[in-house]
């Protein structure tokens, strides 16, 4: 029988077909206080999940949360499940390795910009690419933070921080589009003042069979107060801001007067006020498309278009432990019924790929 606890088969571990014992928002408090700036996007984003775990049906004693170094990553103190707070860019390295020994944990990485994508770029992107069954929640500031204020790989191009006094020279990573090229199976955007939105996402995230990779913008108050206000604020959102769904036409603007159509595969926006176009001109998005995926996903660095948030790409595949654990079953198989499979370090150094060195 199959060691990988997969479609309810039993499995070496013991929790995993455990009845589910409920829990609330209010379990998930921590004991301590809960130390961010005032005003931190990161409040937003704890309240959300605390919010959305109980609705999962996982034991919360199933739950972790594996960080690494950042304001962000002070997250597995402030939710009471079972975490890591790990060295600066590795929260993917070791939540990796904790998925693959324990699969029927509900593995949560919680990183920042400069975590992720700086110094822990390499470790991102081969687990996004391996596609390990675990959740990624990037907190995008555009800025150090916790360092205060030194600029990362998504500060904008010219943006003055304490390590650019006269601008940055560097041109930003877009994480979406890093995620989509790396071969992630779901990439998703979303803002810390959308709580309705956030939450949603956090939602799809956790139900999706593999990687999920969720960007947060999260306004940091101290050092980049404001980077994400025209997407966030009444009076701009409209104007700036492109909730994309799938199967539903990509509408923005005051009282949806605007659309994305496609040229080619080039975007362009088409006014539908004045009755040269209606909304059945505009396109009608797919999520499981990976070439609009990164069309749309990138209209977000240009600044003549509005910026995506939603859910880019989502298309389920086999999870690498899941055909790790497949490829021991087989290797089990090999041996005779008969016979109990009793692995050994003799079994392994008489076993096959053996030369004789005289």
């Amino acid at each position: 029988m199959s060691t990988y606890p997969f479609n309810g088969a039993i499995a070496d571990v013991v929790t995993h077909n455990k009845k589910a014992m409920p829990f609330t928002m209010q379990d998930l408090k921590p004991s301590c206080s809960v130390r961010w700036c005032a005003g931190c996007g990161d409040y937003a984003v704890l309240a959300q999940v605390q919010k959305v775990l109980p609705e999962l049906g996982v034991p919360r004693e199933n739950i972790v949360f594996v960080s690494g170094i950042g304001c962000s990553s002070r997250f597995p103190y402030y939710i009471n499940t079972y975490g890591f707070h790990t060295i600066h860019g590795r929260p993917a390295a070791v939540a990796s390795g904790l998925k693959i020994a324990r699969p029927d944990l509900s593995v949560w990485v919680v990183t920042g910009d400069g975590d992720a994508l700086s110094i822990g770029g390499n470790h991102t992107i081969h687990l996004l690419r391996r596609n390990i069954d675990v959740n990624v929640l990037l907190f995008n500031n555009q800025i150090y933070g916790l360092t205060k204020g030194q600029y990362s790989p998504t500060s904008q191009h010219g943006q003055v921080t304490k390590s650019s006094p006269q601008g940055m020279p560097d041109y930003p990573f877009d994480p979406a589009l890093l995620a989509l090229g790396a071969g992630a199976s779901f990439v998703a955007r979303t803002l810390d003042r959308d709580l309705k939105h956030l939450g949603a996402m956090l939602r799809r995230g956790a139900a999706h069979k593999g990687t999920s990779f969720l960007e947060i913008y999260q306004n940091c108050v101290v050092f980049n107060d404001g980077a994400f206000e025209e997407f966030t604020e009444k009076a701009t959102k409209p104007e700036n801001t492109l909730y994309v769904e799938h199967g539903k036409p990509l509408l923005f603007g005051e009282n949806n007067s605007k659309a994305i159509q496609l040229d080619g595969v080039e975007p362009r926006i088409i006014e539908l006020e004045g009755g040269a176009y209606s909304a059945n001109d505009a396109l009608v998005y797919d999520e499981t498309s990976l070439n609009l995926a990164k069309i749309i996903a990138g209209i977000g660095t240009n600044p003549y278009f509005p910026r995506p948030v939603g859910v880019f790409f989502a298309k389920e595949r086999s999870c690498y432990e899941e055909e790790l654990y497949a490829q021991a079953d087989a290797d089990k198989a090999r041996y005779s019924h008969d016979v109990p499979f009793q692995p050994s370090i003799d079994a392994l150094f008489e076993s096959e790929d053996v030369w004789t060195v005289e």
